[in-house]
């Protein structure tokens, strides 16, 4: 969370070296702020750092398009204090869901809304350059969409969304008659790529794993793949974690701190994510950060086994609850699918003692009020926790995913790579006067950089 070597600090410090820590919480507090904006005697109150250092930094926002005068409140005594606000239109993210039957594609403005946004078919199990041409297709149509649409509006960020892409990508897999380079190049505005997709993988490297009923993505190099396709930074993570990360998100930063009390539509603190849809996993937040494990393989929820006689996994065990789950969905026995979800997440608290669990997916939103009851009652006859929709929907995945990339830049750097979070360029992004494109180190998606 912290700059390597700075420590941690519960407000801004005046060292050269927390330069950049700082920017990103008087970022954070001017996205919080929303419209109505914040002003800098608050932001150096809110953040520890002197008038002279909050008056540096919002300048410097200023002056790179990020921030914005947003008005004049009354003043207890002397002038009107000016008010600032982010300016959401300064910089984008792109979020990809790969799941194994389709692709979701969003992008999102620097606030965390969602501008535009769309579902494609994918066959994850196809060969593996044709995954990746669809993969940059549809980031490309998601840039190059919103960069028309704004250069439409005369530089404005007005634009209507959410909405779909336009329609220069074709299905998923089909490639396009532009080559990949070429088409890259109309990527502007936008900070990087999140990439979401089954487990196992190895985060830190950016390397899939041996994910089920589909090996051949094993050992890949996804992200750099990605990264040197589109000259843009790649955040590959699994889709539990993505969906995690985008609801602890959701709140203010003081609500995710160990011990503090949170409301019943929070998500911070201690929860599990558990994801029905073509597999079943889970993703964790433990005090309040997300939690990957010392391997980033943390969360293979789906494959515990619950029945040592069970049926066979796609993954070579026996009675695996993601086996046993998905059998009771295909036969359209839904109650007894969620009756065997709640078993595995008693288990879950049980073990990690989570505040609650969270439960999405397509499965899941297909029948809610099924897997919500069936799961709550498994819980509550062995817990005190309960069992919750998640809120986000269908693009929960895909817009965690832009958050992978959107996180570092207001000092939420707990949810991309350290190799990532380390960069003072992404915490604290430089953008050119004209915004055609973010200014990133040249070799970050570079696999010799340490983690």
């Amino acid at each position: 969370m912290f700059p390597r070597g700075a420590g941690p600090s519960p407000a801004g410090a005046g060292l050269p070296a927390l330069r950049s820590h700082n920017a990103a919480l008087v970022l954070d507090l001017l996205r919080a702020a929303g419209g109505d904006g914040i002003s800098r005697p608050e932001l150096a109150e809110r953040t520890g750092l002197t008038p002279q250092a909050v008056s540096k930094i919002t300048a410097r926002l200023r002056d790179e398009g990020l921030a914005a005068e947003a008005g004049r409140r009354p003043s207890t005594g002397g002038k009107p204090r000016t008010v600032l606000r982010l300016v959401p239109s300064a910089g984008h993210a792109i979020g990809l869901h790969l799941d194994r039957d389709e692709l979701t594609a969003v992008l999102l403005d620097l606030a965390g809304e969602t501008v535009a946004y769309e579902t494609r078919p994918l066959d994850l199990g196809a060969d593996a350059e044709a995954v990746v041409e669809a993969v940059v297709e549809a980031a490309v149509d998601a840039a190059a969409d919103r960069v028309r649409a704004v250069s439409d509006s005369g530089g404005s960020g007005d634009v209507d969304g959410p909405g779909g892409f336009g329609s220069s990508g074709g299905s998923a897999g089909s490639g396009g008659s532009a080559g990949s380079g070429e088409r890259a190049a109309g990527i502007g505005r936008v900070l990087g790529v999140g990439v979401a997709m089954p487990g196992p993988l190895d985060h830190a490297r950016g390397v899939p794993g041996r994910v089920t009923g589909f090996p051949q993505w094993d050992g890949y190099p996804l992200r750099d793949v990605l990264a040197r396709r589109l000259g843009l930074p790649v955040v590959l993570d699994k889709d539990t974690n993505a969906a995690a990360l985008g609801l602890a998100l959701r709140e203010p930063r003081e609500s995710r701190e160990p011990g503090r009390s949170r409301g019943s539509s929070g998500a911070g603190g201690a929860f599990a994510y558990l994801h029905l849809g073509t597999g079943l996993g889970a993703g964790l937040v433990l005090g309040g950060a997300l939690y990957r494990g010392a391997r980033t393989a943390a969360g293979e929820f789906g494959h515990q086994v619950v029945q040592l006689d069970g049926p066979v996994c796609e993954c070579g065990d026996r009675g695996c609850i993601e086996a046993l789950c998905l059998a009771a969905v295909a036969r359209g026995d839904l109650t007894e699918a969620a009756r065997v979800l709640g078993v595995g997440a008693a288990n879950l608290v049980g073990l990690l003692d989570v505040d609650r669990v969270l439960l999405g997916g397509r499965v899941v939103a297909g029948a809610e009020e099924v897997f919500v009851r069936g799961v709550g009652e498994a819980l509550a006859a062995r817990t005190g926790v309960a069992a919750e929709a998640a809120a986000g929907g269908v693009r929960l995945v895909a817009e965690g995913a832009a958050q992978l990339v959107l996180a570092p830049v207001f000092g939420r750097a707990e949810a991309v790579p350290a190799r990532l979070a380390d960069s003072a360029d992404l915490v604290f992004p430089v953008f050119p006067a004209d915004l055609a494109s973010p200014v990133f180190p040249a070799d970050l998606a570079s696999p010799a950089d340490k983690v």
